[in-house]
């Protein structure tokens, strides 16, 4: 689908960026309910406030308890009165505003501040709302166009119409039947009257006086995030009353965001548009709270247009150029008030209510502190004006098109310490945003000073009237031209005859009437002369006329046709533009329904984000514990473990010596020959004790020793892979299993299992005596059909040392002869140590790992 050509939009209002002002903001301190409540803000001087913790409450920085200064433009304490404050913040704006510049002036602060005393005032003392409209109307007062000269359009802008235009305009609006009391017998509220009866006459300086002037206003409320018109008649209905339609924010061809279908009154006094301001503000929304009686439960917003159009050059009527018209306007903003729901104990709608409001005081802090970014640093970030009705309304004002004014109204009770200190930090950085200064508007380039060269012409001219004796008409007549020219003409003689005789008068008689008869013809031809020449003329003239008439004709029908094309084709865009406009209405309500599902889903990422940096923490607390731990545990077990490593090499040195005196016992009684002992009562005890299995009677010393000779193995014939490990220790024991033939490695190698058909693995572990317990673990190899070697295993062999003497000392009871059993100990155990023998069974093929066990022999007595 091809794209529709776009309209071209008009030039934005020219800036000058080289110059800029910063944002005005203003601080007004309202005075304490009671004199004996805690104060906590302090008025230092002009410019400076301070702000220090209440009683209780201390903020701790750097290592002392410190007060926060704040500096403001200018400051106003609690004994200013609304003239003062009137007079440094407002009255430039209106002066700006008479001069064809806009201007934004919005309250802020916290519920309860005194924002709407700011702007509205009291019976008595008016605020800056009804002094702004008095002064406007101070000024330009004698200079203001007749009703309905201009008139707004639909699309923020402004025409002028002729005064018969005007009139026909009155007249209609007069014959429609309006249930409203006319401007002239309306009355105020009482209550409110004396805001404009006590006002001080305040006028503006340098006042164009070739201008005339219009004022319009109009009054929205933005609640909830939604715009409704305040002065919108909605119809009564008892039965089933409609309840306020939102209206929609719109952009002009000038790059102006404006409330499309809102209520634009135009006003000619300043009780009339008070009066306004009041039907208004009775139907804006208020609440009682627990920190306000009447708390704002919206931002009001009240917008006054100021239309001038120069006169033209005689200075009687207006120029109906619209190029020439210039168009102002001054926002007047009462924001609502920052709360805290735990202070309010707000539930229900009132707790949607303050929601909103916070979010739309927080995006108007967000679009302040990206600006101010932008301008401090260079950067180039996107200002969310479009997160919020009230930000989205007034971007044109910190694009440049106006100046903005802030005043920040605070409570300096203790109770609002928290919520102050947050509003003044917003303040104080508000202050280092600047908006670019827009350029004065060019004259219309006639003349100046036409309305006084008139006025001082009628005045001369009624002067003269006067001077003649009266009115026009009722002066002497001047001669007209028939009197001169019959002036021209021979004068009569004097025609009464006296005497019979008489011969001079008759002649003289006739001789005057035959000149003025000849004169006479000479008038009538020369007369008829111009007649036929007039005629030709006209004849002349008609023909012409008659030709321009049928160019005329042709021409017309040809702009008729024209005409005609064009109403079709604007026909056509008419319902292209309502179409469009349709679809607009459903995107920006999708847009809506989008950035209310984007602010759901960015609040639910913060708070998943917040709960898995909290979770994070926790784990590295956790972390951090448990390394504390298992570092605190690993230093206790390294210290039990050496204490038992220790202790452990101890006993085995111990065993050890045990174990070398046993060797140099058995040593000695091996090489010597046995003496004969007799017999003692107590080898009778001894013969009767079984023997373990693993130790045997040695045979009589006498008998000489068998010599050693190695075992043969059953499987002599075949090929064994050796695997001892590095860590293999020598037992240094009689009986030792060797493997003839055998490829000893300390790691099984695939080289090696293809030349073997065994394979034997060497195991030693630590048995629960403490003696060194050794494994012969046996496989068979075999080929795998990839090529490789595999292992069976088949047999486990055990091959252990154990002590006789230590056994029969643990499986002996106590002696309870201590004194024979000493008396006998030496040759008990020499005895014992004498009868162990080794005995090797030749020609037994176990294999090359096997168990070797001492068979056990009694002795004959």
């Amino acid at each position: 689908m091809k794209a529709a050509a776009r309209t071209p939009r008009r030039p934005r209002k020219a800036t000058n960026p080289t110059q800029k002002d910063p944002v005005g903001v203003y601080c007004r301190v309202r005075p304490l309910s009671r004199a004996d409540q805690e104060c906590c803000i302090e008025v230092i001087n002009g410019t400076t406030v301070q702000i220090h913790p209440p009683e209780g409450y201390r903020v701790f920085r750097n290592g002392e308890y410190r007060e926060t200064q704040y500096s403001f433009k200018e400051v106003f304490g609690t004994l200013v009165v609304q003239k003062e404050l009137f007079d440094v913040v407002a009255k430039p704006l209106v002066e700006d505003l008479i001069r064809g510049k806009n201007g934004l002036l919005f309250t802020y602060g916290v519920t309860g501040s005194g924002k709407t005393h700011t702007m509205t005032g009291s019976p008595g003392d008016g605020g800056l709302l009804p002094r702004c409209l008095a002064m406007i109307f101070n000024s330009i007062g004698p200079f203001q166009a007749k009703r309905f000269v201009f008139k707004l359009d639909d699309k923020n802008g402004v025409d002028v119409q002729s005064e018969v235009e005007a009139l026909l305009e009155r007249q209609r609006r007069e014959a429609l039947p309006t249930p409203k009391t006319p401007a002239g017998k309306r009355q105020l509220d009482p209550q409110f009257a004396d805001m404009i009866d006590a006002r001080d006459p305040c006028r503006a300086e340098e006042v164009d006086e070739d201008n005339v002037y219009g004022v319009f206003v109009s009054y929205i409320e933005i609640y909830n995030n939604y715009i409704y018109d305040l002065l919108e008649e909605a119809p009564c209905d008892s039965i089933k009353p409609k309840p306020p339609q939102s209206k929609i924010l719109r952009e002009d061809q000038n790059h102006n965001m404006y409330v499309t279908g809102c209520t634009e009154v135009e006003v000619k006094s300043t009780e009339e548009a008070f009066e306004v301001f009041w039907r208004g503000q009775k139907k804006r929304r208020i609440a009682n709270t627990q920190l306000n009686r009447e708390s704002s439960r919206s931002h009001s917003v009240f917008i006054i247009k100021l239309a001038q159009a120069p006169l033209d050059a005689d200075g009687d009527n207006v120029l109906q150029e619209k190029e020439q018209i210039t168009l102002s306007q001054l926002s007047l903003v009462d924001l609502a008030g920052s709360e805290r729901t735990n202070r309010t104990k707000a539930e229900g709608n009132r707790l949607r209510e303050a929601g909103n409001i916070n979010q739309s005081l927080m995006t108007l802090r967000t679009c302040i502190e990206v600006l101010r970014e932008n301008q401090l640093y260079g950067t180039n970030k996107m200002v969310p004006y479009r997160d919020s009705k009230l930000t989205h309304l007034f971007k044109n004002y910190f694009d440049g098109e106006g100046k903005v004014r802030m005043i920040v109204c605070v409570n300096p009770k203790a109770e609002d310490y928290e919520e102050s200190l947050q509003v003044m930090r917003f303040a104080e950085m508000t202050q280092e945003v600047e908006v670019a200064r827009p350029l004065d508007r060019p004259l219309c380039g006639l003349t100046p000073g036409r309305r006084l060269r008139n006025q001082a012409f009628r005045e001369e001219l009624s002067r003269k009237l006067e001077l003649r004796g009266g009115p026009v008409g009722a002066g002497p007549e001047e001669p007209s031209a028939a009197e001169l020219f019959f002036q021209s003409f021979p004068p009569l003689p004097p025609c009464e005859l006296l005497d019979i005789n008489d011969d001079q008068t008759l002649p003289k008689l006739i001789e005057a009437l035959e000149q003025r008869h000849k004169m006479r013809q000479m008038l009538t031809e020369e007369f008829a002369k111009n007649v036929l020449a007039f005629k030709t003329m006209l004849q002349e003239f008609d023909s012409s006329v008659a030709s321009k008439e049928n160019y005329i004709q042709g021409k017309l029908a040809e702009k008729e046709k024209t005409i005609t094309g064009q109403k079709t084709e604007l026909e056509r865009l008419e319902k292209k533009i309502k179409t469009l406009e349709y679809k607009i209405e459903i995107l920006e309500k999708t847009a809506t329904i989008y950035e209310e599902d984007k602010r759901n889903l960015q609040q639910e990422l913060e708070s998943k984000s917040q709960k898995l940096q909290r979770q994070a923490s926790d784990k590295r607390r956790l972390e951090a514990r448990l390394q504390g731990m298992v570092a605190e545990t690993s230093l206790k077990w390294e210290k039990e473990c050496e204490r038992r490593v220790a202790a452990k090499q101890l006993e085995m040195q111990n065993k050890l010596w045990v174990k070398d005196e046993k060797l140099k016992q058995l040593k000695a009684i091996v090489t010597e020959p046995r003496a004969e002992r007799p017999e003692r009562p107590s080898r009778e005890r001894e013969r009767e004790k079984p023997l373990p299995r693993s130790v045997s009677p040695s045979p009589a010393p006498s008998t000489p020793v068998a010599p050693l000779r190695p075992r043969r193995s059953r499987s002599a014939g075949e090929r064994w892979v050796d695997h001892r490990p590095p860590s293999h220790v020598p037992t240094e024991t009689l009986l030792q299993p060797r493997v003839p033939r055998a490829i000893t490695v300390e790691a099984p190698s695939e080289r090696a299992l293809a030349r073997c058909d065994r394979y034997l693995l060497t195991h030693q572990e630590l048995a629960s005596d403490g003696e060194i317990q050794t494994k012969l673990i046996k496989g068979d190899v075999f080929k795998t059909r990839g090529g490789g070697q595999a292992v069976q295993f088949t047999d486990i062999e055990t091959l252990k040392q154990e002590s006789p003497t230590g056994r029969k000392r643990r499986s002996s009871p106590p002696n309870p002869d201590p004194a024979g059993d000493a008396a006998d100990s030496e040759w008990t155990d020499v005895e014992t140590r004498c009868s162990v023998a080794v005995e090797m069974r030749a020609g037994s093929a176990l294999g090359p790992g096997f168990q070797h066990h001492a068979q056990p022999k009694r002795r004959k007595p």
